[in-house]
């Protein structure tokens, strides 16, 4: 085990890859300096500029050339810097990397991972600090995965890597520094989600980095005789059905929280199964529907606070139906 950040451990990651792998290319403005995050520090200098490639600032011909790459046999990582820069790049995720195995009868493999890091980043206003989780996983043909962890930004970006079609891959934009133990050569699997904390009277689903502040709460929760079990979901698509069913079903109740604007965020999706398939009550928590602003005040105002998701939790179960454990 070796202590590493989300930064270092996503860079060790792929140079472990890039070793065994001489199809493995990474591709993206600044990569080849080590990306802005320090996610690709070192790179360039082992692998040379040939696969640590620096680019124009187009997005849309960065990922056109990631997708051709993938077509004639490299798997490309494609960094987008953050997910709002990707949005200059739709067409070529959506329509081209998404669609071309369905389209030509598995002829083409696109087996690319698109690197677009989400949430809010402190001072960086509405165009720096979205989490678009959901529009990808609408998207048939993607594969989308949201780590909280550097233990998982190491064992998923190298699953993503070796997956067979296109990843993507959102890391958070304020969890760069964390630190975690991470196991060099880990497996992970894309799909499967853990069981961050046990508990019993509720069951709360998130990912990224509302599974940091979902941990701290349940131990403020605990303190007031209401027991979480927080479930890290992982990959958003597709997403562990099972083991939230098995969860809920033991707990009898079900909140869904993300950073992410609530209306048609991916927790409604997650909520309507549950309920679909259990009947038990559920809830969602996310971001009002606004821009996040610049100043430090709208900003908080765009943010799910400990404090809130404190008060949904104990509400839900204590006044919100449902049953309650007598452990």
């Amino acid at each position: 085990m070796a202590l590493m950040s989300y930064a270092q451990a996503a860079c060790l990651a792929l140079a472990e890859v890039m070793r065994t792998d001489g199809r493995v290319v990474a591709l993206g403005e600044d990569v080849g300096h080590g990306g802005i995050f320090g996610q690709y520090r070192g790179l360039r200098q082992e692998f040379g500029a040939a696969r640590v490639i620096d680019t124009p600032i187009s997005e849309a011909t960065i990922m056109g050339a990631a997708v051709g790459m993938a077509l004639t046999g490299l798997r490309p990582v494609v960094e987008m810097r953050v997910v709002d820069f990707a949005l200059c790049a739709i067409d070529e995720i959506v329509n081209q990397a998404a669609k071309n195995r369905y389209m030509f009868g598995g002829q083409g493999r696109v087996p690319l991972v698109a690197r677009l890091p989400i949430g809010i980043w402190s001072g960086s206003a509405a165009q720096h600090s979205q989490s678009l989780e959901a529009w990808f996983a609408h998207i048939p043909g993607l594969v989308v995965v949201a780590p909280a962890t550097a233990a998982d930004n190491y064992g998923l970006l190298a699953a993503a890597i070796r997956c067979g079609d296109p990843v993507i891959f959102m890391e958070h934009k304020e969890l760069w520094g964390l630190q975690d133990e991470v196991l060099p050569q880990r497996t992970a699997a894309l799909g499967k989600a853990r069981i961050a904390r046990a508990g019993s009277d509720l069951t709360l689903v998130t990912w990224s980095s509302m599974v940091h502040t979902a941990l701290s709460t349940a131990g403020q929760a605990m303190q007031q005789g209401v027991s979480v079990e927080v479930i890290d979901l992982r990959t958003i698509w597709p997403w562990d059905r099972e083991l939230v069913l098995a969860s809920a079903a033991r707990t009898g109740r079900l909140l869904v929280a993300h950073e992410a604007v609530q209306a048609a965020g991916f927790g409604a999706e997650v909520a309507a199964t549950v309920a679909e398939e259990l009947g038990v009550p559920v809830r969602r928590l996310g971001a009002a529907r606004i821009p996040v602003g610049y100043a430090r005040t709208l900003e908080n105002a765009a943010r799910i606070s400990p404090q809130d998701l404190l008060r949904e939790m104990t509400v839900f179960v204590n006044r919100g139906g449902g049953r309650r454990s007598m452990a």
